[in-house]
């Protein structure tokens, strides 16, 4: 007679078949993430030079001198002031025109709906290459724009030179709205219509049903959006790298750039490259966890 399985053998036949669905995924995100951040972080208070593979000489322990000469650095304000206004644009941008947008198709206030927003997220789909290099030659010296504007100012001297981070915040906002738009038309439409239409039943203006109904519903949409925008805002790279370049004198140059520079361009330094990243990862971590704490302190419930 075949023996029965006893408690003990079923539990440690969960337990094996659990860790083989977790154990490759886990060794994956050892492997992908987690080490190469706890190198990084290693290689940030060493003098790491390439090693004695490329001539260099043996690694020793700094301490946080590149973190030090990181915090003397102009151009790593600069970059961070420029990253700053990308988290803003991203964040006070981004998010409430994508709801906006999304409220507006959702709740049929215009006609044609589904052209308007397949109009508004197909720039989230072309190749961020390609569209830093349209929105380049849009805002040359010579370019459409400048044309355009003289058509109304033949005295117009081009003078966006002079704020150069605002056509690529103008391009920012512009190629990611509709990205957060699909995301809140896809959550409203969870929503109950019952629930809508009762409040309506009760007197709730349009306005009174939007606040007190459909904007405590998508709380936790609203925080993860907010997670999403400042994620992508600090890592911003290619499409200001094809605009601009960082250019001019560094007047663009975002976190990621700095970090490149100094890892790849010149004579590399990567312990204060990997500085630099550390750096853009606590900055993400903490605007991450005031996102959640407003959330906390201010949100509703799902």
């Amino acid at each position: 007679m075949p023996k029965a399985h006893t408690l003990a053998d079923t539990k440690k036949e969960q337990k094996r078949a659990y860790w083989m669905l977790v154990l490759p995924g886990f060794l994956i995100y050892v492997s992908v993430m987690a080490f190469p951040t706890i190198f990084s972080v290693i290689l940030s208070v060493t003098d790491y030079n390439g090693g004695k593979l490329f001539g260099g000489k043996p690694v020793s322990f700094v301490g946080f001198k590149w973190y030090a000469r990181l915090f003397v650095d102009e151009y790593f304000y600069l970059a961070l002031k420029n990253n700053l206004w990308i988290v803003c644009v991203s964040v006070f941008g981004q998010i409430p025109l994508g709801f906006f947008l999304a409220y507006v198709l959702h709740r049929g206030l215009v006609k044609k709906g589904d052209f308007f927003q397949t109009m508004i997220y197909l720039p989230t789909v072309i190749s961020t290459v390609v569209i830093g290099i349209l929105w380049k030659s849009f805002f040359a010296p010579y370019g459409a724009f400048p044309e355009l504007v003289r058509l109304f100012n033949p005295t117009y001297e081009f003078g966006i030179s002079n704020h150069p981070i605002l056509p690529v915040l103008f391009v920012i906002l512009w190629m990611y709205t509709g990205m957060y738009m699909i995301i809140f038309m896809a959550n409203l439409q969870k929503i109950d219509g019952a629930v809508i239409e009762a409040a309506r039943i009760d007197g709730a203006s349009e306005g009174q049903t939007l606040r007190y109904v459909i904007l405590p519903a998508l709380s936790g949409v609203l925080v993860v959006s907010a997670i999403l925008a400042i994620s992508g805002s600090l890592k911003s790279f290619d499409l200001i790298y094809v605009m601009t370049g960082g250019g001019p004198a560094n007047r663009t140059t975002v976190l990621s750039i700095y970090m490149f520079d100094k890892a790849f361009k010149g004579a590399p330094n990567y312990p204060l490259a990997n500085a630099i990243s550390t750096v853009m990862v606590i900055i993400s971590f903490s605007l991450i966890g005031l996102t959640k704490w407003v959330e906390r302190r201010f949100g509703g419930k799902e």
